[in-house]
């Protein structure tokens, strides 16, 4: 490994990472996740008498994206200027996306991969009692900016029902 990992000092103990000497700068982050669910399962959420499952999960996802300071140890709390999360049907399931920005000293790519998978097991929560099968998966980063690494963008090499979805399309 080239790099070293970060989130550790010299002696093996976890830390926090110190961005003090960091410069401010606009920051973004995409994420994704997919939960599969079976066709009757499908139906029956977007025909819900009480309610759309799906708005409680995208706002589970922005809840998520302002905590994950409070969720996961070593990261920093930070400003977040907006954040999106969007669940789009396919026919095996729904593709979750989460767009996180901010203006801050580090990036936000865990608010958005926090935000998709607390999506995802809120979908799971609030179907669970017609369906204990679903699968939450494919849980990634698909982009970043900002900050001195610059530029990152996950090259496609979709594996599993989700990517075979999206050639569909």
């Amino acid at each position: 490994m080239a790099k070293s990992l970060s989130h550790y000092d010299r002696s093996g103990r976890a830390k926090m990472v110190d961005v003090s000497a960091k410069t401010s700068s606009k920051r973004q982050a995409k994420a994704s996740a997919f939960v599969a669910l079976k066709p009757a399962v499908l139906k029956a959420i977007s025909k819900n008498p009480k309610g759309d499952p799906l708005e409680v999960a995208r706002l589970a996802g922005i809840m998520a994206a302002k905590q994950t300071s409070a969720l996961i140890p070593l990261c920093h709390p930070l400003p977040l200027s907006s954040v999106h999360v969007e669940l789009t049907p396919t026919a095996r399931g729904y593709d979750i996306e989460a767009r996180v920005s901010t203006t801050a000293q580090t990036g936000v790519e865990m608010e958005a991969l926090t935000a998709v998978a607390v999506a995802a097991l809120t979908v799971y929560d609030m179907v669970k009692a017609v369906d204990r099968g679903m699968v939450i998966g494919n849980v990634r980063l698909a982009y970043k900016s900002g900050g001195r690494s610059g530029v990152y963008r996950r090259q496609e090499r979709q594996a599993g029902r989700e990517g075979q979805e999206r050639k569909k399309r």
